[in-house]
């Protein structure tokens, strides 16, 4: 009994994750981050900063990791993307300026949440 003890007691591993949906589970993350943040600026500007700053911190990742030459998407998919943080980093200026709200950012992610399962068609 004492033998199988430890195999019985033993954690379990956490099943393997594939990075679409890592990466999916990170917008998702980071997005509703983002709408909560906008429907409390008033009262917790902070918030609103970290949250838009991590998901331009995000977008530099993925920024990072499309430009680099293994990556395996197609090239026009990848120059996509690049534009794609290009433009949220650009609108996150504006939102901390407050000149912009954070809609087309969500917007945005969404679409690439879409995207990352399969229905990137879909509205």
């Amino acid at each position: 009994m004492t033998i199988h003890a430890p195999i019985s007691y033993a954690q379990r591993e956490a099943p393997t994750r594939s990075l679409r949906s890592v990466e999916y589970d990170l917008l998702a993350h980071v997005t509703q981050r983002l709408r909560a943040a906008w429907a409390n600026r008033a009262s917790d500007f902070p918030g609103l900063v970290r949250a838009v700053t991590d998901n331009t911190k995000l977008w530099s990742t993925l920024a990072s990791d499309v430009a680099t030459p293994g990556n395996g998407l197609p090239a026009a998919l990848r120059a996509r993307l690049f534009y794609l943080y290009e433009f949220t980093a650009k609108h996150s200026r504006a939102v901390l300026d407050d000149t912009a709200s954070v809609e087309v950012l969500t917007d945005i992610n969404m679409a690439v949440m879409r995207g990352l399962r399969g229905d990137g068609g879909a509205t």
